[in-house]
């Protein structure tokens, strides 16, 4: 979906040297003003009175020693306080539904809850689409898309025990290899679930990161098996792949 284009009246030198302050923060690194200009689209000469003014404003800081740009401590402040502001399953509930209108596929939103897996917000498409899942609902570690990106991508300890417990209620013939399966999903960077637990239903899961690398919910998109390819590279995957690595982005992540 194509976002319009904001036609609102600005300040043209603040939308300008604002360049700069991009370039510092896609890089990640601090910047001669030859290289952070360039990046930015300007000459050094015009570059350099902007970082003059953001210096004072305490947006960037010069190493006194190496003449490097960084990010300075205002702009750190400014990073915190929009991060301590973020809802996550807002920020994915927005994406989500955006994902469910392209993919015409239900989209769930899954947190790590007191039970294990559990789903609290579910989009559904423009289209009829039943579905046995509600909000509320817990899913399987073992079985389900959803479980099986917790399983893989949660911390061990958090995750240990309730592993542990569904295993003990399979029979032995019946218990997966729980390493290869969850080799597989990070492999792919994603869980699938083809006709099972949900009869008749496949479901494509991934996971969402936050600004500190851990895991903070995943993405689930699912539909009946007639209307759902579950081919780690087809669209549906790659449609679900970016959703979950936009909201990650938005959340602070940078891997």
């Amino acid at each position: 979906m194509e976002l319009e284009k904001d036609t609102r009246r600005g300040i043209q030198s603040i939308e300008v040297g604002g360049t700069l302050l991009q370039a510092l923060v896609r890089f990640g690194t601090p910047m001669m003003l030859k290289d952070l200009a360039r990046e930015a689209g300007m000459p050094p000469a015009k570059a350099h009175p902007y970082l003059v003014s953001f210096g004072k404003l305490g947006l960037i800081e010069q190493d006194s020693v190496t003449g490097l740009y960084k990010l300075g401590s205002f702009a750190l402040q400014m990073g915190l306080t929009a991060l301590h502001e973020l809802d996550a399953i807002k920020v994915a509930s927005d994406q989500a539904a955006v994902l469910a209108l392209a993919s015409q596929q239900n989209v769930a939103l899954a947190v790590w809850g007191n039970h294990g897996p559990t789903v609290v917000r579910i989009q559904e498409c423009n289209r009829i689409v039943h579905i046995n899942m509600r909000t509320g609902s817990v899913m399987s570690l073992l079985d389900s898309a959803t479980g099986r990106v917790f399983a893989a991508y949660l911390p061990a300890h958090l995750s240990a025990e309730l592993l542990q417990q569904e295993l003990a209620h399979k029979p032995a013939a019946q218990r997966p290899d729980v390493a290869a399966m969850l080799a597989e999903v990070r492999e792919h960077g994603m869980a699938r679930a083809v006709g099972y637990p949900l009869a008749g239903i496949n479901a494509l899961s991934a996971p969402v990161f936050d600004n500190g690398g851990q895991l903070a919910l995943v993405i689930t998109t699912l539909g009946p098996a007639a209307e759902f390819d579950p081919d780690w590279h087809g669209e549906l995957a790659c449609q679900l792949r970016d959703c979950a690595a936009r909201v990650s982005t938005l959340l602070g992540y940078r891997g």
